[in-house]
């Protein structure tokens, strides 16, 4: 099951999609949002046949496929190459960081180059939303947290990140600089979960490449490793770290500048594409 939500004029449509159209849920759940997830939404929408609903014909554009959570989880460094490319130690145990809720936007919005950014980068990365209230899981358990995957572009300010001090979330938290979607794919609709391909270009050339296969930790590790800290809400997000090929990596780093174009894609969950406006 494929599940967005689209902006209509001034409202934003609950959505399914069907082969190659989309069905307003308007009539059966009020947003995809921890209501709509703490109420097993999914599951009671695979009893529905969903082609049967109204046809959404035009529509402004993806609003984030998953509304309000109220937190972002991040894992970093999940890839041994990009923890080299950064000049950072392999991670004994997950390395996590928080992006504000406000940062996320929808998949095909530009990305902002705030006032004082000129580090800005790109990271492909696999997300997804958790669908039950998870606390202290164990490995033969934690998957069933997993309500859906996206993809998240996890755009950092890097001189924010290492230059400023503090915390790493200051550049990851600005309004733009998550956009995910375009649709929350439902595991069950999804190939193999444990081995999805990512790619990121930068203007057509290509950056990223990798799949998760090659996760340090992978999403059974994660999901055990978060829940031990804190308890996982139904809507929360989480997304699990980069494979090399960012900006910062480059000899010399390169970054993102306005008008620049960011496409990225993860194989059986859609594409993104992105271009950089100053803010």
């Amino acid at each position: 099951m494929k599940l967005c939500r689209l902006r209509k004029g001034e409202a934003v449509l609950p959505c399914a999609k069907v082969n190659d159209s989309y069905h307003d849920l308007s009539s059966l759940v009020t947003d995809i949002d921890a209501d709509f997830f703490a109420a097993q939404g999914p599951k009671a929408l695979s009893g529905v046949d969903l082609s049967k609903l109204p046809v959404v014909d035009d529509h402004e554009g993806y609003a984030p496929c998953v509304a309000k959570p109220s937190k972002v989880l991040c894992i970093g460094l999940n890839y041994t190459n990009h923890a080299k490319e950064s000049g950072m130690d392999i991670p004994k145990e997950p390395v996590v960081f928080f992006k504000a809720p406000s940062s996320l936007s929808g998949a095909h919005d530009p990305i902002p180059c705030p006032p004082g950014s000129n580090k800005l980068d790109w990271e492909v990365e696999l997300a997804f939303v958790v669908g039950a209230r998870t606390k202290r899981a164990k490995p033969d358990n934690a998957m069933q947290a997993i309500a859906g995957f996206m993809i998240l572009n996890d755009v950092s300010e890097r001189g924010w990140q290492f230059d400023r001090g503090g915390l790493w979330d200051k550049a990851k938290s600005h309004d733009g600089f998550a956009p995910i979607g375009p649709y929350l794919v439902t595991p069950d609709d999804v190939e193999d979960i444990h081995d999805f391909q990512l790619s990121l270009k930068v203007n057509g050339q290509t950056m990223q490449q990798a799949g998760t296969s090659d996760f340090i930790f992978n999403l059974t590790e994660v999901i055990v490793h978060l829940s031990e800290f804190m308890t996982l809400e139904p809507g929360d997000i989480i997304t699990t770290g980069t494979p090399a090929g960012v900006g910062l990596g480059m000899t010399p780093p390169t970054f993102l500048k306005p008008g620049d174009l960011v496409e990225t894609s993860i194989a059986g969950l859609g594409s993104q594409k992105q271009r950089v406006v100053a803010d």
